[in-house]
């Protein structure tokens, strides 16, 4: 469930959704923009850079200025490198080639790069480096991104928001009338000898004005048949968008063993449902 890799970093891309010029597209400066890191997959934006060992961080930028030709593909290659607070190169992937489609048109794409922290991974401010080259054109533009990898500690981990229970397919956008699913993971809980971790899970939603959207908070417990020797505990909490409106979805962990507590906010939009 959980990688033992230090740190992996994963590709891909999905459909333009930029207005369209008359025949092949005709690529300008080559530019990467709206650079902003999510819970999942074009998911609730982060409000830190600060990753617990055994978290995911989703890097998502588009692409501008592409060269797309009268088929609507692209092709780019990307480069990433994650350098420690000395400079020093920790892990490098080479260009590896991506194709893309703008099927709408336009001469943009967007794009991710994902980095999952593995449980040993080293605490330390980072910065990450990704390169996309135009493989039309030959132009090469980069972003650099700084993070920070905390001391192994009771932490609340790969957050996202899901439209199934089991968060195989990620929500982007959220509408009055939906039924999406709250996922996270505890890790670092104590392994007390011969006992189960103890963690139990709270859910709690608050308006815009900062009052919480139920009296009590939703609760959750993990199976009781759970192994000693687990390192993730994954909870999922169902959330109905009944009204429109400017969220902040809270979750915490409480480890019963320890006594510990950890926490993690982000705030998701509901928009209202067009006529």
């Amino acid at each position: 469930m959980w990688t033992t890799v230090a740190l992996l970093t994963v590709l891909g891309t999905a459909p333009s959704t930029s207005p369209s010029p008359s025949g092949e597209g005709g690529a300008g400066d080559l530019s990467l923009r709206h650079v902003r890191s999510t819970h999942g997959l074009l998911g609730p934006e982060r409000r830190n850079e600060a990753l617990a060992p055994g978290d995911n961080l989703f890097l998502c930028f588009d692409i501008h200025g592409i060269r797309v030709d009268v088929e609507g593909k692209v092709r780019y290659s990307m480069v990433i490198e994650l350098k420690d607070a000395s400079g020093k190169v920790v892990f490098r992937q080479e260009a590896k080639e991506q194709e893309a489609r703008a099927s709408l048109g336009g001469d943009s794409v967007p794009a991710y790069a994902r980095l999952s922290v593995g449980l040993d991974s080293p605490p330390g401010d980072y910065q990450m480096k990704i390169t996309v080259k135009d493989l039309a054109t030959g132009q090469e533009q980069s972003l650099s991104h700084n993070l920070k990898i905390l001391a192994k500690d009771f932490a609340l981990v790969r957050t996202t928001v899901a439209l199934d229970p089991e968060a195989h397919y990620t929500a982007a956008v959220f509408t009055c009338g939906q039924s999406v699913w709250v996922h996270t993971s505890a890790v670092g809980f104590t392994h007390a000898r011969g006992k189960q971790p103890d963690v139990v899970f709270e859910m709690r939603v608050f308006d815009e004005a900062g009052k919480p959207t139920l009296a009590n908070p939703v609760t959750g417990t993990p199976p009781k048949d759970l192994p000693s020797d687990v390192s993730g505990i994954p909870m999922g909490f169902p959330l109905a968008l009944n009204r429109p409106g400017k969220f902040t979805v809270e979750l915490q962990a409480t480890d019963r063993i320890s006594g510990k507590k950890a926490k993690t906010s982000f705030v998701l939009v509901v928009q209202g449902a067009e006529n």
